[in-house]
């Protein structure tokens, strides 16, 4: 005797070895045994054999037409084997009932199971209902195979390309559009970022770094809500007499945080002004000014083009602004003229007649620091400069120098700036017939222009100093009041030592001072808006500012606002980094650049020399440290931003000064302004087009990040 039997809803069969009350010894068609409950058996027969039974059910379960067998069932439940005899025949034997058994088990959607070998007929609403979704089922896979072979052969759909960023980087891998690219990937055995490129899916790289970045991090968008106005500030300020305050940044510079002033030239006592646009004095904590740039908690740099944390004719509002008198939160330094000590301090809340808004893209040529045989031959010694302001540059020149080198004896080593910054410019237009700047955002097919910028200009060290200095002592002055702030630190300068952020005034090793907070940018970076807003309790309330300052001591926002702070930066920074790395490619592309010179920076990474490229170069592991090289560009990915070269030559040492290797060590205050190739992420399964991640070396020094975040 054989039966058929059901093992965990899969339905065997073998002959009867034994047959006991609550149990059966079958042995299968391969010849194991195995122990079945009876009550798991479905089916008894003495022929035809197990095999040739299972095989010809299977034929005849096909041929069952459901609706059919849906109109013969009874309404009440039933056994297979009477469905089997009401559709075939009264005589139905073992083949036809095993044969409705297993259709009726394979149709869930016609026939529910009630117990072993009983159904009843689902409900006429439900069957309709489930018929279209298999339908809907078979037409989206037959829709899937469809773009597979689009996607295979070159073209990409429409839907595809349309969900382009969510496929690769944030999928739901139940759409069709996901399963497409992965059935495609599978079927070529090629990346699903190869084939979407190949298929057109991608049609400028810059704008897929773009659009990803946008898509990850302003899912909604970049505009700002509507009805964002300016708030007025209430407070009756007194206009600063006898001062006339200049600014330094660069052209492009909207968002004009920071002005400087010089007082009392010739009278032995000079007082050094330091003056901050006061958005703090407006917008008030928890307003919906407020809620937007916790949201954005930063200015998004990158070249030709910025996402601000605040809305344009927000920041222009408070901006500092040439012929205004603007609201500011200044710090006035008395300063001995001769020692260049600092006295003491003292801040103000107050209106500052901004007198000119200089640009470093248009004097730091002329305003320069050259020393010849041991004198000053810098235009900052002459007499008659030929710039504005050149009296007072001259001091605030000579007064950074010595901030500078009383903070290099604290941090024990000093500051050395041996890589240059770089600027980039965007151009559209004929360069033959003088290209213009580009304005708007930026295409991708603007023309590039990188120009170095010497790290440690007088300049930049002007405003890098007067930024330090305000930072350090506003820093202290809350601590010294109970209010609290949001601080940088760093315990020390050794290896692997980071800048950490916190809300303890603890020393910040990298820059020489006893405690940092950042307050010198708050119209482009949340974490100064909120000590300037502690700030401003402080110089209203003095000793009793604790009681009445928007953050309290252990306050749970300041800790959540640091934290989405550091994410936040964590992501604009990595963009940029990468958009800037996307230019330099272009750069190279769009000048014919075959061969570069660089420096080895670790084994088999390498520096260019007069581009910010930090790149793998193999052939180098052996050479030591700062070793030149010349390197034969092999070729370049504008997507993943890989750079691939080859070894052409090594070069003659350069002498100790003129080696471009980061020699500062300092520990500082942000990440190396270098761009590495970082690694680019998919979330689809099988890319193999991730770049490989290189470290660019180490941190940048602070003095060239306060000037930075000045400009």
């Amino acid at each position: 005797m054989y039966v058929l039997f059901d093992d965990a809803g899969r339905f065997h069969a073998g002959r009867v070895l034994a047959d006991g009350d609550s149990s059966l010894q079958v042995e299968l068609e391969s010849g194991k045994r195995v122990k079945v409950k009876s009550a798991n058996v479905m089916l008894r027969f003495d022929k035809p054999a197990p095999a040739e039974l299972i095989e010809r059910a299977r034929a005849l379960a096909g041929e069952i037409d459901l609706d059919l067998a849906w109109e013969f069932a009874p309404d009440s439940d039933f056994g297979f084997a009477d469905l089997a005899r009401d559709y075939f025949e009264p005589g139905a034997g073992p083949e036809k009932q095993a044969a409705a058994l297993f259709r009726l088990f394979d149709a869930p959607h016609y026939f529910r199971r009630v117990g072993k070998g009983q159904f009843r007929k689902a409900p006429e609403e439900t069957v309709k209902a489930a018929l279209a979704a298999l339908e809907r089922k078979r037409l989206v896979a037959e829709q899937i195979a469809a773009w597979a072979g689009e996607i295979a052969a070159g073209r990409c759909p429409a839907p595809v390309r349309e969900q382009l960023y969510r496929i690769l980087f944030k999928p739901d891998k139940n759409a069709p559009e996901y399963r497409a690219v992965v059935e495609a990937s599978r079927h070529t055995h090629r990346a699903p970022l190869e084939l979407l490129k190949e298929a057109g899916a991608i049609a400028s790289p810059y704008q897929f770094h773009w659009r990803r970045f946008l898509f990850e991090t302003f899912p909604r968008g970049t505009a700002f809500p509507p009805k964002l106005e300016a708030p007025r500030i209430a407070d009756d300020l007194p206009l600063a007499e006898g001062l006339a305050a200049f600014s330094i940044d660069d052209s492009a510079t909207t968002e004009i945080d920071d002005a400087l002033s010089v007082q009392g030239l010739g009278t032995g006592t000079v007082t050094f002004g330091i003056h901050i646009a006061a958005p703090g004095l407006a917008i008030a904590p928890d307003s919906a000014l407020d809620k937007v740039a916790r949201e954005r908690l930063s200015t998004v740099y990158m070249p030709g083009w910025k996402i601000t944390m605040l809305p344009a004719d927000v920041v222009e509002a408070y901006t500092l602004t040439e012929g205004r008198d603007c609201p500011a939160v200044s710090l006035y330094a008395t300063v001995d003229e001769a020692t260049l000590e600092v006295r003491g301090s003292q801040t103000r809340l107050e209106r500052v007649p901004i007198v000119t808004n200089l640009r470093h893209d248009r004097l730091d040529a002329l305003v320069t620091d050259e020393v010849l045989g041991g004198v000053s031959a810098g235009t900052l010694a002459a007499a008659d400069a030929g710039f504005p302001f050149a009296a007072e540059l001259a001091f605030a020149h000579r007064f950074a120098q010595a901030l500078k080198a009383r903070r290099e004896v604290v941090r024990g080593k000093p500051e050395t700036f041996n890589r240059p910054d770089y600027a980039f410019r965007l151009e559209r237009g004929d360069v033959a017939e003088g290209a213009e700047p580009a304005t708007g955002e930026p295409t991708g097919d603007e023309r590039i222009v990188i120009t170095p910028r010497r790290r440690g200009a007088p300049l930049d060290l002007i405003v890098a100093e007067a930024m330090i200095l305000a930072n350090s002592t506003w820093g202290a002055w809350l601590a010294e009041h109970g209010v609290p702030g949001i601080y940088r630190s760093q315990a020390s300068l050794a290896p692997g030592i980071k800048v950490r952020m916190g809300v303890k005034p603890l020393p910040h090793a990298g820059m020489g001072v006893a405690q940092y907070a950042w307050a010198t940018s708050p119209l482009r970076r949340m974490v100064d808006l909120v000590n300037q807003w502690q700030i401003i309790a402080v110089a209203r309330q003095g000793r009793t500012a604790a009681l009445v300052a928007p953050f309290k001591p252990k306050d749970a926002a300041l800790f959540a606002l640091i934290s989405a702070y550091e994410a936040a930066h964590a992501m604009y920074h990595d963009f940029q980094s990468g958009i800037e790395r996307f230019w330099t490619l272009r750069w190279l592309q769009q000048n014919g650049v075959a061969e570069l010179d660089a420096t080895v920076i670790k084994p088999g990474v390498v520096r260019a020399e007069t581009l910010p490229l930090v790149f793998a170069l193999p052939g180098t592991d052996a050479l030591p440290r700062g070793a030149r090289v010349r390197a034969r560009i092999a070729g370049m990915d504008l997507l993943t931003l890989d750079l691939h070269a080859t070894l052409a030559a090594t070069l003659a040492a350069a002498a100790p000064a003129e080696v471009a290797v980061d020699e500062t060590e300092t520990g500082a205050d942000e990440d190396d302004g270098d761009v590495a190739a970082g690694p680019l992420h998919l979330a689809i399964d099988d890319s193999a087009q991730a770049a490989p991640a290189v470290d660019a070396a180490a941190d940048e020094d602070a003095a060239a990040q306060a000037a930075a975040a000045a400009r």
